[in-house]
């Protein structure tokens, strides 16, 4: 025997008589559905059964005819004929009966109609008894018998109504024959009338246990489909199934698992109040729980709602999709679906998304965050026919305590002057950080243009208050310059680059003051434009050479490999530092002949005068990338200097993802089927770029310094970072290089987070070539390092 038919044959011998026969329901099963079908099945058979009757009379009356009155005859079929009418009537009342939800009283009055029948073959039969002789109460037994094993042997019949029409009919029939002294026949008609109620009941009970597993099997078929449908889209951890009172049931370990309680503790508890916490007492809930409880009280589907719950006392967050259960007449019975935690998840991408739009150096925003609000703050303008302004702040002789003191000291600095900031902003206010030692302050609404002075005034007195730093008391001062839009620029980029222009111009007149744009600013453009004009004339001048900062393995310290950095010194502007005309470079797109130059010169280097195991290192700007011919200019260098392409190694920032992503993404692919590798720089520090982590094949992932030094520091965000960006670069096959490492004990602590290179003034400052040929002339590489 297979297991379905075990499972069937211990279903309905667990059905009680009036389970069976549709007067009561067991469970929460749809009975009126379950029996509906079968009711449904009467149509089919309607004239038959009416045939049948007609004819077992018309038999009936061909027998007595003679022995019985002619017009007892023609009265009991006349009712007859009219009874089984109605009877018939009902039956076809009932052809719906499978599509919707068929009441007990429906099936007692049908059963009263069946009964009326039978009632009428008795009435039948005691009248012969009376009027005829003995064996006519036999003649009509028999036809009755007949109609009897008619309605309890076919499946177009019900129980109920079969049951009712045997007691009626054989009550009848055990009247006449005990009135005729039969005794014989009276046991006869019992013992078959019971015969026959207990052969309705026994195939009745297989039947509805049969419809009954049919009807789990397509719910279970239905809930696996769910279930499989949520795991291959990676979702669902649980299911959970609420009744139309929202309240669980057929609860399953994991979800009560996932509630910390056992299954028996929470079936039938409500699922609402079950995941609000103390929030169901107080009335006060998550958003995100009004809205489940909202599309549960319109019964809509959802998917992937992401809900804010509190299991013993703490805040997760769950992912639930669920769809309304309504049975096949459409009425609604309640809410199944699917849940997952995704409390980790969650948090990840809350810090993914902080790392985009934050500094995490001074928790401040960053550029990004600072041209959205700059960006809403035109717009309020426009549209209330207001003006907004932008405050540009750059620390005065920052740099000064950066070179000397070192960027540890620095960034606390910076740290501090971020503290100071906040409180002098008020609502409708952003302060951020743009970058190194840049910040600025975007103020949506500008009318008050006293608010703008006296704000400037009190940022530059506190910033220019002493700091007291590891012992030290330092001294740096604050200039300021501000735009007005939409009167100094309609664009963001305009609006930054005037409000940039004035602060030049605050810088230029000694610090420490503030001032406005004004459209005749331009004496810092024309120091822009010499210098421009200077940059163009570098290269054939040759002022521009190269420095190189080298990377060494985190264990065993053996050096890796070189960056190469630019440097220019000019004749008419003297030193002249990489940030000031790298940038100036990129904006004049000079950058493209300087990166070849770059290229081709460390190129050349590493192949002539480098051991085949050390790789050069070489910066490549967006501006480059997106030239058409930018693999050509790698081909060119490679060939030329005879450098192997994997010791080559470009390096680029996150920015490139920012401009033409598409085309900057072909290049790096061209240089890597070269066979160069590709080392993503500054990561975490400007812009998300998770997803091309996955599109581009990096090679090296540099984690930025400024979480090196909040590393060292022990801030559990930093180290979280580092660990992340470290585990994510093993499973993408990736090295990592940790950038800023000043000291031993920093370069111990980057090993212990498992970066597989170091580079920082701890192994080496930019050194000239020089100096890099005399180290890779020697053979201790840790002595070597030290001695330069």
């Amino acid at each position: 025997m297979s297991e379905q038919s075990i499972n069937q044959e211990t279903s309905a011998t667990a059905l009680s008589i009036r389970q069976v026969i549709g007067l009561e329901s067991p469970g929460a099963s749809d009975w009126g559905l379950v029996h509906g079908r079968q009711y449904a099945l009467l149509k089919e058979r309607v004239r038959v059964r009416f045939g049948l009757h007609v004819v077992g009379f018309l038999l009936v009356a061909n027998a007595l005819f003679g022995t019985v009155p002619s017009t007892l005859l023609v009265a009991w079929g006349v009712v007859l004929v009219a009874v089984a009418a109605h009877s018939a009537r009902a039956d076809l009342r009932l052809a719906d009966a499978e599509y919707r939800h068929i009441s007990v009283e429906e099936m007692k009055v049908h059963a009263l109609t069946s009964a009326g029948k039978g009632t009428i073959w008795s009435l039948g039969m005691i009248a012969c008894a009376l009027v005829a002789e003995p064996a006519s109460t036999d003649i009509v037994w028999a036809v009755v018998a007949m109609l009897i094993l008619a309605s309890t042997a076919s499946r177009f019949s019900v129980p109920l109504s079969s049951i009712a029409f045997t007691a009626a009919a054989g009550a009848g029939a055990l009247i006449a024959s005990l009135a005729t002294s039969q005794f014989t026949l009276a046991g006869i008609v019992v013992i078959s009338a019971l015969l026959a109620i207990f052969g309705v009941v026994e195939s009745a009970r297989v039947a509805v246990a049969a419809r009954l597993a049919e009807a789990e099997m397509q719910e279970k078929s239905e809930v696996v489909s769910m279930l499989l449908r949520e795991f291959e889209e990676g979702q669902a951890d649980w299911l959970w199934q609420i009744d139309t009172r929202r309240r669980l049931k057929s609860v399953s370990p994991r979800l009560a698992f996932a509630l910390g309680k056992e299954p028996g503790q929470i079936d039938g508890q409500s699922f609402l109040q079950l995941i609000s916490g103390n929030g169901w007492k107080t009335g006060q809930f998550p958003q995100s729980l009004h809205d489940l409880a909202d599309k549960l009280k319109r019964k809509e589907n959802f998917s992937n709602l992401t809900v804010k719950v509190s299991i013993a006392g703490q805040n997760r967050w769950w992912e639930l999709s669920g769809t309304p259960i309504v049975d096949d007449m459409g009425n609604y019975q309640g809410f199944r679906g699917v849940g997952s935690d995704v409390t980790e998840q969650r948090e990840s991408s809350e810090k993914i998304e902080y790392l985009a739009r934050y500094d995490t150096l001074t928790h401040l925003p960053n550029r990004r965050m600072l041209n959205e609000a700059l960006g809403e703050a035109l717009k309020y303008s426009a549209d209330w026919r207001s003006r907004c302004a932008c405050l540009m702040i750059d620390l005065d002789r920052f740099k000064a305590v950066n070179d000397s003191l070192g960027h540890l000291v620095g960034d606390k600095m910076l740290g501090e002057v971020a503290a100071r900031l906040k409180p002098l902003v008020r609502e409708g206010e952003v302060c951020g950080r743009l970058g190194g030692d840049e910040f600025a302050v975007v103020i949506r609404d500008a009318s008050d243009r006293d608010r703008i002075e006296r704000l400037s005034h009190a940022i530059i007195e506190r910033l220019s208050e002493p700091y007291e730093i590891e012992n030290q008391i330092l001294y740096v001062g604050a200039s300021v310059g501000s735009a007005f839009g939409p009167r100094d620029g309609g664009t963001v980029e305009e609006l930054l680059r005037n409000a940039d222009l004035a602060l030049y111009r605050a810088k230029d007149e000694g610090g420490g003051v503030h001032r406005e744009y004004e459209p005749s600013l331009h004496a810092n453009a024309e120091e822009k434009r010499q210098l421009e004009h200077s940059l163009r004339h570098a290269l054939e001048r040759n002022e521009m050479h190269l420095q190189y900062q080298p990377v060494v393995d985190a264990n065993s310290e053996e050096i890796v490999s070189f960056e190469a950095l630019i440097r220019w010194h000019s004749a008419e502007h003297g030193f002249v530092s990489p940030a000031k005309f790298i940038p100036l470079a990129e904006d004049t797109r000079l950058i493209v002949p300087i990166g070849t130059w770059v290229m081709q010169e460390a190129c050349r280097e590493a192949a002539v005068h480098w051991p085949e195991h050390v790789k050069v290192n070489v910066n490549v700007s967006p501006e480059q990338l997106l030239e058409p011919d930018f693999a050509a200019t790698v081909v060119r260098a490679l060939s030329h200097s005879g450098l192997e392409p994997k010791r080559l190694e470009i390096e680029v920032t996150e920015s490139i993802f920012m401009r033409d992503a598409g085309i900057a993404r072909k290049a790096l692919e061209q240089c890597m089927a070269l066979g160069c590798s590709i080392a993503l720089d500054d990561f975490g520090t400007g812009y998300s770029s998770l997803g091309y982590l996955r599109k581009l094949k990096f090679s090296t992932i540099k984690v930025d310094r400024s979480f090196v030094q909040g590393a060292a520091q022990q801030s559990p965000e930093s180290l979280a970072i580092i660990r992340a960006v470290v585990a994510m670069a093993e499973s993408l096959n990736m090295t990592t290089t940790a950038e800023g490492v000043e000291n031993a004990d920093e370069a111990a602590l980057i090993r212990r987070l498992g970066c597989t290179k170091i580079q920082g003034y701890h192994f080496g400052r930019p050194m000239p070539l020089e100096d890099v040929r005399r180290i890779l002339g020697r053979h201790d590489t840790a002595d070597r390092l030290k001695s330069a």
